[in-house]
């Protein structure tokens, strides 16, 4: 299942590369780009865990950068 998100408010290069990293080693995502340019994510994600996942995604973004905000596209 592929999803995209538009991250709102993110101003920094590397949050966006440690927000892709930490994404990155979730089991249920097989793949993770996060532009910082672009502000934009897009993921790969196992379809059976999707909303669980999408939340664990959510935190570790918040975690990282907290006034960043997902709209999904």
């Amino acid at each position: 299942m592929k999803v995209k998100y538009i991250l709102e408010d993110l101003d920094c290069a590397n949050c966006a590369a440690k927000m892709e990293n930490e994404i990155s080693k979730l089991e249920e995502v097989s793949s993770v780009s996060v532009s910082f340019m672009n502000a934009r994510m897009t993921l790969e994600l196992l379809e059976e865990c999707a909303e669980e996942t999408l939340n664990k995604i959510e935190k570790i973004v918040k975690k990282i950068e907290p006034d960043v905000k997902l709209k999904k596209i």
